[in-house]
């Protein structure tokens, strides 16, 4: 009777061992988060290609998710690696655009000042992260353009799933349908750095926060030999933590590491990178992380040529992902806009329907409408149909409409001032703009901007400015070019005052060019006491101008 009900229980404890031995088995890979150390994941895959092992399931967690995603969409170790190589992670990681894709206004601002905070109720507030992550999500956009179909992750070349957070609850969200880019997207939203992303209605960040190496989930889908990648942080000694930045790292650091003393334990191979010299944000030094990867992963090439060994059937050979330059889009379909008319957007954009497109025009239509800060994400989709493309997109208004903006500034003509603009939005309209740029110092200055920007259609615009300084100007200067006699005067005092106002329209010509007209008022005066104090024949102060134009 004894043996009759031990057997079940010894039968269910060698299962894990029976599966290991049995014929064909199946592969799972687990990708642990890391920043640039998820880097080494590559060199692990160059590895697991030259023994040959198939792999059948991927998981991964925030830069596990990204190179586990793009494995599973087809690309082989070698292109992985020569696309990461040829990334700028300077410009990825940012939400720097590039300057075509910003107004005058834009470009004007971002030079001028060096701090940007929201200011709505007249309440400073700090943004969410240090970037919204638009140049990762369209970078992913374009290398899984080819799967863009595919709405289960099951269904890709390799089965695979991204592991994210749940910023509200805390709980952990799998990610195994829907779209690919936005999935990847929402795992590596790294706090601080990244913005969390809404997916499905939740609010998703980094799934490092949760589970940083997903190995029950990998062994719950089917796999039978799990090879798991560890590139996460460990523990730092006190000698080595130099900033609060170090501390709070160190502290979010304790659960992963005691995690993985157990997870260890359900890894069959376990490859652990020598990566410690290296940062999250080391991505200067991806090379020398992919290659501690690649050594790692060659020290077990013994027992995955075995596992290679038993399987029956090698991973199909590479898809052929086809390189695109244009698209054809048929139509344009915009959600999430609440605010801002379709009209607007397309403006921004520089989209016609149906025509074709540049893949690189399409990106700078895509970075011309986030240039406007007006959306916190932008996630769109090139829905496949017949001789074309349907381009949809979702996008998430940003809440706040106030800007402060703050900076320093010094010349020879105006000297010393502090810069102050507050930039409000949808006003009077939802798709205008007031700014009212003020200078204070040594010369009062101020420039106030209000637009209504109607994409395709003509605009209308009202600019008011005030510009006034003092300066010393050579007296030979001023003889030749206003007459002027004086002995014994080396240096005139220039009074300059100069106000503004215009009233103009504008439109888009051909989506190239911008055509516009308007009407200007201005007020120039220009005085000396200088002339005023030699000269008796000049008007009051030394008048060099004083009216209307």
């Amino acid at each position: 009777m004894l043996k009759k009900l031990l057997l079940p229980f010894f039968l269910l404890m060698l299962l894990p061992v029976l599966a290991q031995e049995k014929d064909d088995p199946k592969v799972g890979l687990v990708l642990s988060g890391g920043g640039a150390k998820g880097l080494a994941h590559i060199g692990v895959l160059k590895v697991l290609e030259e023994a040959g092992v198939r792999v059948d399931y991927i998981g991964g967690t925030s830069m596990g998710a990204i190179v586990g995603a793009l494995y599973s969409a087809g690309y082989s170790a070698h292109q992985l690696d020569s696309i990461f190589r040829s990334t700028n992670f300077n410009i990825l990681l940012q939400d720097e655009l590039p300057r075509g894709a910003k107004t005058f206004y834009e470009k004007r601002d971002s030079e001028r000042y060096a701090l940007i905070l929201p200011f709505d109720n007249f309440n400073i507030s700090f943004p969410s992260a240090l970037s919204r992550g638009q140049n990762v999500y369209n970078l992913m956009s374009k290398l899984t353009l080819h799967l863009e179909d595919q709405q289960d992750f099951s269904s890709l070349p390799i089965p695979f799933f991204a592991v994210a957070t749940d910023i509200e609850t805390g709980k952990e969200v799998l990610l195994d349908s829907g779209h690919l880019p936005q999935a990847i997207s929402a795992s590596s939203a790294i706090p601080s750095l990244f913005s969390p992303v809404v997916v499905d209605g939740q609010l998703l960040v980094d799934g490092g926060v949760v589970n940083n190496y997903p190995v029950e989930e990998v062994r719950r889908r089917g796999a039978d030999i799990i090879i798991g990648v560890d590139v996460q942080d460990t523990l730092m000694q006190r000698n080595e933590m130099h900033s609060i930045f170090d501390i709070l790292t160190q502290i979010s650091n304790f659960r992963t590491v005691a995690d993985m003393r157990e997870k260890i334990t359900s890894t069959d191979i376990y490859i652990d990178p020598h990566i410690k010299p290296f940062s999250v944000m080391s991505f200067e030094k991806g090379n020398e992380i992919i290659e501690a990867g690649e050594t790692a992963a060659r020290e077990n090439i013994k027992e995955l040529m075995k596992i290679a060994a038993k399987q029956e059937v090698s991973r199909d050979e590479k898809l052929f992902i086809p390189r695109v330059e244009s698209l054809y889009i048929k139509d344009v379909r915009i959600e999430g806009n609440t605010s801002y008319p379709q009209a607007y957007i397309l403006g921004k954009l520089k989209i016609n329907y149906s025509d074709t497109i540049s893949y690189r025009d399409l990106n700078l239509g895509i970075n011309n409408l986030s240039a406007t800060r007006n959306f916190n994400r932008i996630n769109y989709r090139l829905m496949p149909q017949k001789e074309g493309h349907v381009l949809v997109m979702q996008l998430e208004e940003n809440p706040s409409k106030t800007l402060l903006r703050m900076g320093l500034h010094y010349d020879n003509v105006y000297h010393s001032g502090v810069l102050l603009n507050i930039t409000h939005k949808s006003f009077l309209f939802t798709n205008d703009v007031s700014s009212l740029d003020v200078v204070l110092g040594d010369d009062f200055r101020y420039n106030f901007n209000y637009y209504i920007d109607k994409g395709y259609y003509w605009s209308v615009g009202f600019r008011s400015r005030l510009n006034s300084f003092s300066k010393g100007v050579s007296f030979d200067f001023a003889s030749e070019n206003a007459g002027i006699n004086g002995d014994g005067i080396n240096q005139l005092e220039i009074d300059y005052e100069d106000f503004t106002n215009q009233f103009y329209g504008e439109t888009l010509f051909k989506q190239i060019f911008s055509f516009g007209v308007g009407l200007e008022h201005k007020y120039l005066s220009i005085t000396s006491e200088t002339i005023s104090s030699i000269n008796s024949t000049q008007p009051a102060r030394g008048e060099f101008d004083n009216n209307s134009y």
